[in-house]
């Protein structure tokens, strides 16, 4: 499996924390769209800097493991639990296909902005699948398609829904957040 993108640069932290993100779609807007339960565990799948784990942790009781393969982001993520007085926030520093975390036993994955960057992208998802409780959720974000001036790697909302119907997870819900944004709540199935 592919990721190009091991390390972030500043560049990236400073979008990631931007107030233009917040204002487009921000982590609270997201959590009133799911299906999220006090009880949950949940993996917060390319954490980054926290944009989602930090406000997730505030709303449950359960883990919120903060999944980055770059060491530097999930010490930002344990400053700012520090900072929030949250516990329950378990930095994992591993890839997907290496998670340590037992099959069964996440409620929901969030995946917001990075499942483009996978290639292929099918194994990945069955290792989420595999990972997720029965009828566990996939929360997956990613940015809408714009003509042939788009930088980077992208996949239409057809194209993820595809990869996600072969990978056994069936479509529940799907919403356009914001402008720029897709977002699709699928959950396992038998």
């Amino acid at each position: 499996m592919h990721h190009p993108n091991g390390k972030h640069s500043k560049g990236k932290v400073s979008y990631l924390e931007s107030p233009e993100r917040r204002k487009e779609f921000s982590p609270e807007q997201l959590l009133n769209m799911i299906p999220l339960k006090e009880t949950d565990s949940i993996l917060d799948f390319g954490a980054g800097t926290g944009y989602f784990s930090i406000p997730v942790a505030k709303r449950i009781k359960g883990k919120v493991y903060a999944l980055d393969i770059d060491a530097t982001m999930l010490e930002l993520i344990k400053e700012k639990a520090l900072k929030e007085q949250l516990t329950n926030i378990v930095p994992v520093q591993e890839s997907m296909e290496e998670l340590s975390l037992p099959d069964g036993t996440i409620d929901m994955i969030i995946a917001s902005l990075v499942l483009h960057e996978i290639r292929p992208l099918g194994p990945l998802l069955q290792q989420m699948r595999n990972v997720l409780k029965k009828e566990g959720y996939l929360i997956c974000l990613e940015l809408v398609l714009k003509g042939s001036a788009d930088k980077g790697p992208r996949i239409t909302l057809e194209g993820m829904e595809l990869e996600m119907k072969k990978a056994g997870f069936q479509v529940t819900e799907k919403f356009f957040p914001a402008e720029s944004l897709y977002m699709l709540v699928v959950q396992k199935t038998d």
